[in-house]
C-alpha cells in the first residue's frame, strides 16, 4: 500500500511531442521541462524527450547547470533569461542560449569580457505586458546587440501570447501583426508559440515552437482536456485508503465539521493531503476515483489524509488506489472544481511524493 504517488508514464510524453510537432511540422521545438519538469522531473523529462525535442527552454540558470550535470547536450535556453552580470561566466561555460527582455541584460553583455559570444534571442512585448522590449526601443536593442561583439550572429526573437487561449480575443492576432512587422526583416530565429500557440494558431509557429504543458498532456485551455487535442497524461496521481468508516446522518466530518453526512454512508481515508501538495482549497463534491468510479471528496482537507463519501453500498477495501488525477480523470476536471488550473496541481507536489516512472 502506497501513500501519495505520482505516477509519470515516458511513454505519453513521447506521445504527445509527436502529435505537438505534427501541429508544427515546419518548426523546431523547444520543449519546455521549466518548474522542475512542471512538477514531471526534470532530468527525466529531458532524457524522455532527448531525441524528439531540438532544445530545452527552462526558467532559471539552476535548472539549466542541472540538465548540463545532467549529461544533456542539447540547446538550452534560458526564457527569462540571466538575473544577474555574475551569472554570464556560468552561461558561456556551460553553452547556454539566454532570452534578453531589458536594459540591465544588454548593459551587461556590453560591458562583459566573455570566453565566446552568447547566442541571444531578444524578447519584444508585443502586448502581453510582462517581459519584453517595448517596440519602439526593438531597433536599437537591435543595433546595440549586433555590435556587441559578446552576442553571437545572427540575432534571434520571442515573444510570448497573454490570452492565446482564448480564441477569439482579438489580443493574439494583434500580437502576431507585431511581431511579423519588428522582425520582418531580420534573419535569426522567430518563437512566439507556447502551448496555446501551437495547439490554437498556426500563423504563430514560426522557427521555433515552445511547448510546455501540452506536453504533459494538459490543456492550456479553459474547458477543454488534453485528450480534446489528442494528448495523454503523463502524470497518474495516486494514493490509497487507509481507512473504510461507517458514518451516520448527520455526522460533521472533518476539521471545522464543513460537510454534514445526509445519510448513513461509508467513509474512506485517503493517505495525502496539502503536506503533498494536494489544495486545501479543494471544496466538498471534488471528484477522485476509486475502483473506477469517482466519488466526492468531503470535508477539509488536512495535511495528510482527506476523506472521501464512497456510499452506503461501498465495498471498497483498505489498500485500494485512488486516483486524485490522470488516467480516467483529468486533471483540468480537478482544477475546475478547485478554482485554479492542471498547471498548478501538477507543479505543487512536495518533496515526500513518491515519483515512479514507468
Amino acid at each position: 500500500m502506497k501513500a501519495a504517488t505520482a505516477i509519470i508514464r515516458t511513454a505519453a510524453l513521447t506521445h504527445n511531442i509527436d502529435v505537438i510537432r505534427a501541429m508544427a511540422p515546419n518548426s523546431c521545438t523547444w520543449a519546455a521541462i521549466k518548474a522542475n519538469g512542471y512538477g514531471h522531473g526534470l532530468l527525466p523529462v529531458a532524457n524522455a524527450l532527448a531525441s524528439q525535442a531540438d532544445g530545452f527552454g527552462v526558467a532559471r540558470l539552476d535548472e539549466a547547470l542541472k540538465l548540463r550535470a545532467g549529461g544533456v547536450v542539447k540547446p538550452i535556453l534560458l526564457l527569462e533569461g540571466f538575473y544577474s552580470a555574475d551569472d554570464l561566466p556560468a552561461v558561456v561555460a556551460h553553452n547556454l542560449q539566454t532570452v534578453v527582455h531589458g536594459e540591465e541584460q544588454l548593459l551587461a553583455f556590453e560591458h562583459a569580457t566573455l570566453a565566446h559570444p552568447v547566442t541571444v534571442w531578444l524578447k519584444i512585448d508585443t502586448g502581453m505586458h510582462r517581459l519584453g522590449v517595448h517596440p519602439d526601443d526593438v531597433s536599437d536593442f537591435i543595433e546595440r546587440l549586433n555590435t556587441c561583439p559578446n552576442v553571437a550572429k545572427p540575432l534571434h526573437f520571442i515573444s510570448h501570447f497573454g490570452r492565446a487561449d482564448e480564441p477569439e480575443h482579438p489580443l493574439t492576432q494583434q500580437q502576431i501583426d507585431v511581431f511579423t512587422s519588428l522582425t520582418a526583416s531580420q534573419s535569426g530565429f522567430k518563437s512566439l508559440a507556447a502551448s496555446s500557440g501551437t495547439l490554437m494558431w498556426p500563423t504563430s509557429h514560426f522557427d521555433f515552437v515552445r511547448p510546455g504543458i501540452s506536453l504533459y498532456g494538459v490543456s492550456p485551455v479553459s474547458e477543454r482536456t488534453g485528450a480534446d487535442f489528442g494528448l495523454q497524461p503523463a502524470m497518474t496521481m495516486t494514493s490509497s485508503l487507509i481507512a473504510v468508516r461507517s458514518a451516520k446522518k448527520g455526522d460533521a466530518i472533518g476539521y471545522g465539521g464543513r460537510w454534514v453526512t445526509p445519510r448513513d454512508t461509508k467513509l474512506g481515508v485517503v493517505a495525502i493531503g496539502y503536506g503533498d501538495g494536494y489544495p486545501r482549497v479543494a471544496p466538498d463534491g471534488t471528484p477522485l476515483l476509486v475502483n473506477g468510479r469517482r466519488v466526492p471528496l468531503v470535508g477539509r482537507v488536512s495535511m495528510d489524509m482527506l476523506t472521501i463519501d464512497l456510499g452506503p453500498d461501498a465495498t471498497d477495501r483498505v489498500g485500494d488506489e485512488v486516483i486524485l488525477w490522470g488516467e480516467g480523470l483529468p486533471v483540468e476536471e480537478v482544477a475546475h472544481h478547485v478554482g485554479t488550473i492542471g498547471y498548478e496541481l501538477v507543479t505543487n507536489l512536495t518533496s515526500r511524493v513518491d515519483i515512479i516512472y514507468t
